[in-house]
């Protein structure tokens, strides 16, 4: 009998577009003898077709698990996991907590400190108290929306004449606001995959785009970008970046995949992780897929290992007792 795969796509979130791009991949991949497709999808109204997913036990039948393909917000935040857990519907990726946690990249840097893992020095503005003169960062700077991914409202900021626009384009698309010390050196990305038990971190790759920075033109319309894999780096720094990559999944409680982007200082050689990306693109030329790729694993198959994985987790979760 075929796993009844939920493939949930599009959403509200300005990742709108990609999403539907990586849908479009996991659905071609999965392979049409063990795995029968049922089509979710969330206009950038928020309205679902065919039907949304009901929030009660049981109420899902025709569903064995979901494989989520919603970038940013709505769907990559813990609230469509959250829909899933009501649901009692094994899901790919990370669980609520670990969703909403990545998706803040200022609570992110905050619990990867505390867990000793480098992250680069930040401040935060809020919208409505945007205060350029408050902000004694060295440039270059990233002013960055807190909770978005895919680079969608992130400038480079050179001079402080820069920041005031810099800030204001970001408040557009959340009401917190994240002011980073920029890194000159080299930009990297490695695939986490596995639950709590059983993480592992591919091999880097790195990633030289022909603009300022790796920004969504260069992410998803240019073919400019030039990638490394694997990356040009001695063994102790790939087995540096791959236990920080497993260590910071399992600080932020992170499970079945997630891709860790780290930066690294030309001048001293050291490591900080960026952000992670809790259900990372699935498109032709997306990074997570091709790592996996590298290290042995085929797209169909890494489609069968996160899948297992969901199923996994969710036996393990439903032994879970709710009552006395």
């Amino acid at each position: 009998m075929k796993t009844r795969v939920a493939v949930v796509y599009g959403g509200r979130s300005g990742e709108h577009e990609i999403s539907l791009r990586s849908a479009k991949s996991i659905i071609e991949g999965l392979d049409p003898e063990r795995y029968h497709v049922i089509h979710y999808f969330i206009a950038k109204d928020g309205r679902w077709r065919p039907k949304p997913i009901a929030p009660e036990p049981g109420a899902n039948r025709e569903i064995d698990v979901v494989f989520p393909a919603l970038h940013g917000t709505f769907g990559e935040d813990g609230t469509m996991q959250g829909l899933f857990e009501l649901a009692d519907l094994p899901y790919v990726g990370p669980g609520v907590l670990g969703s909403a946690v990545a998706m803040d990249k200022e609570v992110t840097k905050r619990l990867l400190k505390q867990s000793g893992v480098p992250v680069t020095d930040y401040v935060v503005q809020y919208r409505g108290a945007l205060n350029p003169d408050a902000i004694t960062l060295p440039f270059p700077l990233f002013v960055k929306p807190a909770n978005l991914g895919s680079s969608v409202g992130i400038t480079k900021v050179k001079t402080r004449e820069q920041l005031g626009p810099a800030l204001e384009n970001a408040a557009q698309y959340d009401t917190k606001v994240i002011i980073e010390r920029g890194i000159v050196g080299r930009e990297f990305e490695i695939a986490v995959l596995g639950n709590q038990e059983d993480r592992r971190a591919s091999f880097p790759c790195e990633i030289r785009p022909k603009r300022e920075f790796y920004d969504y033109e260069a992410k998803y319309i240019e073919d400019s970008t030039e990638i490394d894999l694997p990356a040009n780096l001695p063994p102790d720094k790939i087995a540096e970046m791959q236990r920080l990559a497993v260590a910071a999944c399992a600080a932020l409680e992170l499970e079945g995949m997630t891709r860790c982007d780290f930066l690294m200082d030309s001048a001293t050689g050291e490591l900080f992780l960026n952000e992670p990306n809790t259900i990372p693109g699935f498109t032709s030329i997306s990074m997570f897929p091709k790592m996996w790729e590298h290290a042995g694993i085929p797209f169909a198959e890494l489609l069968d290992h996160l899948i297992a994985l969901a199923l996994r987790r969710h036996e393990r979760k439903r032994a879970t007792r709710f009552e006395k």
